[in-house]
């Protein structure tokens, strides 16, 4: 019983001091030294064109132009609490409603665990400005996306063709501890 007890305590700490859901993979935690500032719940979409390889002109595939998602504190979406979208053609910015922002670089990306939603990430905080709670963060992690992938047919007869494909995704963001 007492084994039981211990391995509970264990848990719970372990839940607490990483500051985060442990479904997450290992690959996409955050240092335990961070804390979650925030918490968000994005709803939009994912923005593909479709183009032609320079390389091998028969072949066609579809590009991420860009993402637009309005983020809600909660996942009924009732509460807009920022927005998502690129800054300077591919740079993925976050801007919450109290005039913070954040822009991320990639650091880890893995495969969204059904293979539906588009890939779970995990970012660095590469500039923030403002004065709200976003410019304390250090991490980003995008975590249970569904939809958003690029259409599975590109051909030429698609080329520069642009589709808005929906998703939604929670996007957490972490800061020093």
């Amino acid at each position: 019983m007492i084994r039981i007890y211990l391995l509970f305590l264990l848990a719970l700490c372990a839940k607490v001091s990483f500051g985060q859901d442990s479904g997450v993979m290992a690959s996409l935690q955050v240092p335990g030294s961070s804390k979650l500032l925030i918490h968000t719940y994005a709803k939009g979409v994912q923005v593909y064109i479709c183009t032609q390889d320079t390389k091998d002109t028969s072949n066609f595939t579809w590009i991420l132009k860009e993402p637009f998602a309005d983020l809600y504190s909660d996942s009924t979406y009732k509460q807009l609490v920022g927005k998502h979208y690129f800054t300077n053609g591919k740079n993925p910015t976050w801007e919450n409603i109290d005039g913070s922002k954040v822009t991320g670089a990639k650091l880890v990306q893995v495969n969204s665990p059904d293979g539906i939603g588009i890939p779970w990430l995990l970012l660095k905080a590469s500039l923030t400005t403002g004065s709200g709670i976003l410019t304390q963060t250090i991490f980003i992690q995008r975590i249970n996306t569904k939809g958003g992938k690029a259409p599975v047919l590109a051909n030429r007869k698609l080329k520069g063709l642009s589709v808005k494909i929906p998703y939604t995704a929670e996007y957490l963001f972490y800061g020093k501890d």
